[in-house]
């Protein structure tokens, strides 16, 4: 593409060079032997408007469509080339310079003392032509001038305005920028025009592409328009701009579903390849970047094809364009949207357009043949007919016909935009010269604080006061230049509302201004746009619909990355909000919802007192408690009686005392976990068994011993296993196990724990040992003191009744081994809670075991056979049995 067009560039220079109109020669003048002059050969044939100034400004103007070559030969010198086709809008456009040009001779506080003129050319919508203009206004038009060593004066034109076509101002930039000669295009608006290092004397008072682009890009956001076709012309313009379109849609998250080139030729097949492409496809919004003649094929083809349901989104070049407002096209472009060039309003234009005369401009000056072929266009006659008009029928012109009396666009008013831009360029023209000439001699910008002068201007001088320019409008829009030379981007957005009657209106619809606080770019009123569609609403153009919460999103392999499915996250995630192709795993204290859309807090488990298992517990812990209190009650009102004083009532007592603080030591299991409960509970638990045990140990060891003094010479065995004895040795046992306790304390304790391995959607409060081999000792000591118990008690087993606790001792033991041989493995197989629940279930199970084994017996005799309570009773049964 690039290739072609700087061949096109190199073979248009060539011509310009090889042209004799243009041809220069150094010779030796008549005038005068000592200088040297430099006659023009030739004029170019150009279609101009002129008018004398002290200082004078060029123009550019897309005044006629086509350019009709002459025959090249190469035997004789060939014709000047012609245009035809005549635009009134680009006209128009070459008027509102001239109007502007004359209000500013007129206002006496901007230029005074300054007749500015100007000098127009129509580009005839051709590169060659629009090169050779450019470079007519940039040398001059004089026949001939002469070379002196001072080189004085200023240039032809101190800038110009134009050219409308961004590839027409990409050349010619190209060639006036090495001279810095300023250029202020109203209509160029490719991104590439932004480079200062390739065009530092371009500038605009059109926003560039890109920020055409941005605005479309905010469009289809609002809207939610994510999967959408793009069409371009095969020019500087269409590829840059979609250039710029596809790397800002994937930046916003959206896609492009085809990307289609109109061939400047309009061949039939491609063009019904595109169209073909366009139908199948499930993008229901079509962006274009083209003019209208590049896109008015396509249209046609799209009415053959009937492809209808298609939501339109047009850049500036053609969002305003009437050529398509026909009641065959609408029902295809009807709810258009566009982007257009900021409207304005001049003030004494329309009246200015409209009384312009053909005799204004006399026609023997060259370059005013303009004017008079508007007129002719405009009237369908001749100022000059040519042999044979009149007689054909021809109308000749008298030059005093009427313009209100016609009805053509040149003197519509309504929608002034690449016309409003045009006055802006030749105000900052105008406003730059005016701040250069207002520079104080000895502060001027330049080395030395010079200040430029009229007399010696150069070019580079006046784009340093064009960079800085600032004003305002009459219609209150500011002017000024950015550091690329673009001017402040505002657009209006317009929509195509096909009225019932079948006529099209273009309304504003919202309003993109780059200038705004972020954020707030963009004002678009929707409930004002005709949408083209049954529904009346705006279509849905997404390849694929957005994932639902708890969903994520799964690339289609191959596919653009609008096109994906939706897989569900995994349990404990939810779906991200910023990148929707990942899952979020929801943090360690939470879980996600069944929808999978959002965390919530994990469920709490621990053994509560509000559960039913842990009232349950609760109750038999103080149940247990309470029978020892009723026990100890009953043992204190008979403990002078035989049952309780035999065997060393005094352990009886320690022993009830021991067993209801095996009870309540239960409860600290219960309830969530603290750090005080967790060292707590395994340190009172472990004493408070082993203070049991002892005693029970003691009292198998006392009825052993009272049993060896009842033979000859056994009276030493219980002098020495007193009941001083009898506490130092239950004090030392239980003494060992507070010993293991606060080692274990102190060295590595226990400390609540939140455990998830049990449940992925629960927390479960527990109490870790800390050190394995600490909770270890302290059950081996307990299990060794009871198995001492256990085994001294099934020795005593058949013992004489009268001495014997033995069997009731061996029966307990029996039961509290169990118990605790059963826990171990309970324990380690029970999750959570449950761990806590058999634990609690343990110490409740022996110590029952213990109370009711041991004291049972002797509160049936104390309360139900008092007559066995007595020391006869016991003896007697101890003779009867012997």
């Amino acid at each position: 593409m690039r290739v072609r067009q700087y061949i096109n560039l190199y073979l248009s220079i060539i011509m310009i060079l090889n042209s004799s109109s243009l041809s220069l020669l150094l010779n030796n003048s008549s005038a005068s032997s000592s200088s040297l002059s430099c006659r023009l050969r030739e004029q170019f044939s150009l279609n101009g408007m002129y008018q004398k100034g002290d200082v004078i400004l060029g123009g550019l103007f897309e005044v006629h469509y086509f350019t009709v070559f002459p025959e090249l030969s190469f035997t004789s010198e060939p014709q000047q080339l012609y245009c035809e086709g005549f635009t009134s809008r680009g006209f128009q456009q070459a008027k509102t310079m001239a109007f502007a040009v004359d209000e500013i001779n007129r206002n006496p506080d901007l230029l005074p003392n300054i007749k500015l003129g100007y000098q127009l050319y129509d580009n005839c919508l051709k590169l060659g032509v629009s090169l050779r203009a450019a470079m007519s206004l940039a040398s001059g038009t004089e026949e001939e001038f002469l070379l002196d060593e001072t080189c004085s004066g200023s240039p032809p034109v101190l800038g110009i305005v134009g050219d409308p076509g961004s590839t027409h101002s990409i050349a010619i930039s190209s060639v006036l920028g090495l001279f810095r000669v300023p250029m202020v295009s109203h209509y160029s608006t490719c991104s590439c025009l932004s480079n200062r290092g390739k065009y530092p004397s371009f500038f605009r008072t059109i926003p560039s592409d890109a920020f055409q682009v941005r605005a479309m890009i905010q469009i289809l956001h609002r809207l939610g328009w994510t999967w959408v076709g793009l069409v371009f012309s095969d020019d500087d313009y269409g590829v840059y701009a979609a250039r710029s379109f596809h790397s800002s849609l994937a930046e916003s998250g959206g896609c492009v579903a085809y990307s289609q080139v109109l061939p400047k030729d309009n061949r039939p097949t491609e063009l019904q390849r595109i169209v073909g492409e366009i139908k199948s496809s499930t993008a229901r919004v079509v962006v274009v970047f083209s003019n209208e003649a590049y896109l008015l094929p396509l249209v046609d083809e799209v009415v053959v094809q009937n492809v209808k349901g298609l939501q339109w989104i047009a850049s500036e070049a053609w969002s305003t364009s009437s050529v398509f407002h026909t009641p065959r096209l609408m029902p295809y472009l009807g709810g258009t949207l566009g982007i257009a060039i900021r409207r304005g309003e001049i003030p004494g234009l329309k009246d200015y357009l409209l009384s312009i005369r053909p005799d204004d401009q006399p026609a023997n000056n060259p370059g005013n043949n303009m004017v008079r072929q508007f007129w002719e266009a405009v009237f369908g006659c001749r100022l000059e007919p040519p042999a044979g008009w009149v007689e054909a029928g021809g109308d000749v012109c008298t030059g005093q016909e009427d313009l209100r009396d016609v009805e053509t666009d040149y003197g519509d008013v309504s929608e002034l935009r690449p016309e409003y831009n045009v006055y802006k360029a030749v105000y900052a023209l105008a406003h730059s010269l005016h701040d250069l000439l207002q520079c104080v001699p000895g502060r001027g910008p330049f080395s030395g604080h010079r200040c430029a002068s009229l007399q010696r201007l150069e070019p580079w001088q006046l784009v340093h006061y064009l960079e800085r320019v600032n004003f305002t409008t009459g219609f209150g829009d500011r002017v000024s230049f950015d550091d690329n030379g673009d001017a402040l981007a505002i657009y209006d957005i317009m929509n195509w509302v096909w009225l019932q009657d079948g006529s099209v209106q273009v309304e504003t619809v919202g309003v993109i201004d780059e200038s705004a606080p972020a954020g707030q770019e963009l004002t678009l009123d929707e409930d004002r746009i005709f949408w083209n569609f049954e529904s009346k609403k705006p279509p849905r153009s997404v390849c694929s619909e957005s994932c639902p919460p708890g969903t994520r999103v799964a690339r289609k392999k191959g596919e653009p990355v609008c096109c994906f499915n939706c897989i569900s996250c995994a349990e404990g995630e939810v779906s991200n909000t910023t990148d929707s192709a990942e899952c979020l795993r929801c943090p360690e204290d939470f879980w996600s919802s069944p929808e999978r859309d959002l965390c919530i807090p994990k469920g709490v488990e621990f053994l509560s007192y509000q559960e039913s298992l842990g009232i349950s517990l609760m109750t038999a812990s103080l149940l247990g408690a309470l029978i020892c209190a009723v026990v100890l009650g009953i043992f204190t009102r008979y403990r002078n009686t035989p049952v309780v004083k035999a065997n060393n009532s005094e352990l009886s007592f320690l022993l009830l005392l021991s067993l209801k603080l095996c009870f309540l030591c239960s409860l600290l299991f219960i309830g969530r976990p603290r750090l005080w409960t967790c060292q707590l509970r395994h340190a009172a638990f472990g004493i408070s068994f082993v203070l049991c045990v002892s005693c029970i140990l003691v009292k198998t060891m006392v009825v052993l011993a009272v049993f060896r003094t009842s033979k000859p010479g056994g009276n030493a065995s219980l002098k020495w296993f007193g009941a001083g004895q009898q506490r130092g040795t239950v004090l030392v046992l239980t003494s060992f196990q507070a010993a293991i306790c606060t080692a274990w304390l102190v060295s590595a304790s226990p400390t609540p724990h939140k455990n998830t391995r049990y449940h992925n959607d629960k927390i479960v409060y527990e109490c870790v040992v800390g050190s394995v081999a600490g909770f270890g000792a302290l059950l081996g000591y307990i299990g060794l003191l009871a198995f001492l118990s256990f085994l001294l008690a099934f020795l005593a087993r058949n013992l004489p009744d009268n001495f014997n606790e033995a069997k009731f001792i061996t029966f307990s033991m029996l039961i509290f081994c169990a118990v605790w041989i059963s826990f171990v493995p309970a324990y380690v197989s029970s999750p959570g809670m449950y761990a806590d629940a058999v634990e609690i279930f343990a110490i409740l199970a022996s110590s029952f075991g213990l109370l009711v084994a041991l004291f049972g017996p002797k509160c049936y005799i104390i309360l139900l056979r008092p007559e066995r309570n007595t020391k006869k009773a016991l003896m007697g049964r101890a003779t009867t049995k012997t």
